[in-house]
């Protein structure tokens, strides 16, 4: 069938003019990571004709996510708005399907695309799964082992894994997960993580600029994680002071917005000369600062993706690691939580060159940045199958 290009101007994007309509894909985010993991897959939706996109965004991370979409070049059609002060996720769960049970049922898409392991993922397939709408899982199959550790991170991704049609796995050992739990064929495709396409992206577009303040050495800190929050978090703060207190490093640290964070963190780093607190730095900020920094240490996931592509060794203050990939390749080290280890190791990598230039190699067990390309022709394919074309009507 010939598909004639022709400009629609609500999205200033071509569409298709056939008797077949585009695919209709609901992706749904709220939550800095997930605006950054998504945007390669929705700017290739809005620049094929096959498709027509629809972003829903949950708010989960609201006052983050808006600039961070608009330097993403992407657009949410609709905010759910259901976060509220301190709630517990039992009420931001009850919020969110309720809310996009609603928005499906308007939308009717015929596929549901999530990614990772938040409460926004986990509620987007589960409102799909009840309309009967197949979902597509972005970063599928990664795996601690211990499903309080992350918390509820886990315990998310493997719900969402039970879930899902498609599992877009970044690495081999994320479906060689899938498969050892039953899950197979050729819908666990092995896709590389959206992560490297978006900062190869980025990186093209030259936009953004260091937040560090000096030309010493440049230690970039960043931490949010629910299981390292409270009495782990102020130590971890206390090793980040010890490093500070050397006089031969700066220490940056973009601070999260929530308030248990900074009730962690801010007693003891806020006023340190050595120590430079900022609010959360936009994706092109953050991206540079990156690329600026001598040595990372995080407890977050896509930093442990995106570091290694720029030559940054990483320090994981984390117990356990769903990525272990880094850490066999030589580039990530997983440290822990206790403030002493964390302090030795770091240190360790700012005294001595030759160990610091053994983790800092340029090389990335997490893809290619042609991610969103693969996950496209596969959902392409299988939305357009005669089994999965269009799906019966629903009340």
């Amino acid at each position: 069938m010939a598909v004639l290009p022709q400009r629609d101007p609500a999205r200033n994007r071509p569409r298709n003019v056939v008797t077949e309509p585009p695919v209709r894909a609901v992706i749904v985010l709220g939550t800095r990571p997930e605006a950054i993991k998504l945007a390669p897959v929705v700017r290739a939706m809005d620049a094929s004709p096959l498709w027509e996109p629809f972003v829903v965004s949950s708010g989960q991370h609201r006052e983050m996510l808006a600039p961070m979409l608009a330097a993403l070049d992407v657009k949410a059609h609709t905010d759910l708005a259901v976060m509220r002060d301190r709630q517990r996720l039992s009420s931001l769960t009850g919020r969110l399907v309720t809310a996009l049970d609603v928005t499906l049922r308007a939308e009717r898409p015929d596929v549901v695309v999530v990614q990772g392991d938040t409460t926004t993922a986990l509620c987007g397939a589960l409102a799909a799964s009840y309309e009967q709408i197949p979902v597509a899982h972005v970063e599928a199959g990664l795996r601690t082992g211990n499903l309080y550790n992350p918390f509820p991170e886990e315990l998310n991704r493997r719900l969402i894994a039970r879930i899902a049609r498609w599992h877009f796995a970044p690495t081999e050992s994320a479906a060689a997960h899938l498969r050892a739990e039953g899950i197979a064929g050729p819908d666990v495709r092995t896709t590389g993580n959206t992560v490297i396409d978006n900062l190869h992206w980025m990186l093209r577009q030259g936009r953004g600029e260091a937040a560090f303040r000096t030309a010493g050495k440049r230690v970039l800190v960043t931490l949010h994680r629910r299981e390292n929050q409270g009495s782990g978090m102020r130590g971890l703060a206390g090793a980040v002071r010890r490093l500070a207190d050397r006089g031969d490093c700066e220490v940056l640290l973009p601070l999260h917005k929530s308030p248990a964070v900074r009730e962690a963190l801010l007693p003891g780093l806020s006023g340190h000369p050595g120590v430079t607190i900022c609010e959360p730095l936009g994706y092109p900020d953050f991206t540079a600062t990156l690329a600026a920094c001598d040595l990372v240490l995080t407890d977050s996931g896509g930093v442990q993706e995106e570091a290694p592509s720029l030559g940054k060794p990483v320090l994981v203050l984390r117990t356990t690691t769903e990525r272990p990939e880094a850490i066999d390749a030589g580039v990530a080290r997983l440290v822990g939580t206790d403030p002493g280890e964390v302090y030795a190791a770091a240190s360790r990598l700012l005294d001595d060159p030759a160990e610091r230039d053994r983790m800092a190699r340029a090389v990335n067990p997490f893809g290619d940045g042609r991610a969103a390309e693969r996950i496209l022709a596969a959902l392409v394919r299988g939305c357009l199958r005669p089994d999965a074309a269009r799906f019966p009507a629903r009340d």
